[in-house]
């Protein structure tokens, strides 16, 4: 059964689960900009823990139950974005290298030397960061839909950038969010893959009702912008990586995947098509099978 607790890292807490073989190979998901712990599939999870891997999932900084970052900030998120996109310096209470901090202080926490790392998304950035700063403490990268946070490539699709901004949807009672959740969804989800909305919904509701961190959200987004082009970063990986990308990603572009493969040496690169910018339950085993090959490929 998994179990989860409270762990302190770079001077916060942080809800942690793990399931699996305690003596297993760790296996460590990062998950995305403003997704809760709970946003991984559990058919996933099983998959990996059955296969004898220790797996830990956990909330980032200022999202689900670990600890919210109370700081402001300052100009609007539109400026912020425009400012990111001619390379020019933006505040933000943290940045990407944080949270890669928090990462490995939640390893030290969980006294684990080096681990698989899986991010997804944002999590693919705090990945990279991770793998060039502290190769020493990753085994092997999966990237899946991430990029390396490049000013140049092209930006999402107008109406994803309009919903992730709330779009015509205000207010913060349950139903409102539910509402608004599930009109992103339906912009960012894998065309050849669709939710059940029904399911969705419930979805939305119970995270809701577990966490609603809407400015910590917007603090995760302005830190993502602060963070600026990870390409000097990206570049100096050499821990063995696997980028998995969707053919259909409205929010971080196939070619942000094209970028990473051509930086990152010896990395593979595995389209799946059809898919957007979520974890299909109907993709489960592909998603599972090449973070398993890559690190088989590594163990011992």
């Amino acid at each position: 059964m998994p179990e989860t607790r409270m762990v302190k890292s770079n001077g916060l807490e942080f809800c942690v689960e793990e399931r699996g073989d305690p003596s297993g190979e760790p296996l460590l998901l990062i998950m995305g900009l403003g997704a809760q712990l709970t946003f991984w599939p559990e058919p996933l999870l099983e998959r990996y823990a059955a296969e004898g891997y220790r797996v830990i999932r956990y909330d980032n900084r200022d999202i689900g139950l670990s600890s919210e970052v109370d700081a402001p900030l300052r100009g609007h998120p539109l400026k912020a974005m425009a400012q990111f996109r001619l390379g020019m310096r933006i505040d933000a209470p943290y940045t990407l290298y944080d949270h890669a901090q928090d990462a490995l202080g939640i390893m030290d926490a969980l006294n684990i030397r080096s681990a698989h790392i899986k991010g997804v998304s944002m999590g693919g950035m705090i990945g990279q960061i991770l793998a060039a700063n502290h190769p020493e403490r990753v085994r092997s990268l999966t990237l899946v839909m991430s990029s390396n946070n490049s000013p140049r490539l092209r930006m999402p699709r107008a109406d994803v950038i309009w919903w992730l901004q709330g779009g015509n949807i205000k207010g913060h009672d349950e139903e409102a969010v539910v509402a608004r959740g599930l009109e992103l969804w339906k912009r960012i989800q894998s065309p050849a893959y669709p939710r059940d909305q029904e399911a969705t919904m419930e979805r939305i509701r119970n995270n809701y009702q577990r966490s609603y961190r809407p400015l910590g959200i917007m603090r995760q987004m302005r830190g993502v912008l602060a963070t600026g082009d990870l390409s000097p970063v990206t570049s100096r990986i050499r821990v063995p990586t696997i980028i998995v990308h969707g053919t259909a990603d409205p929010l971080i572009r196939p070619d942000s995947a094209r970028r990473l493969h051509r930086m990152i040496p010896g990395a593979r690169l595995h389209w799946v098509e059809g898919m957007g910018h979520d974890l299909p339950e109907d993709l489960v085993d592909l998603l599972a099978d090449h973070t398993l090959g890559l690190a088989g490929s590594v163990e011992g």
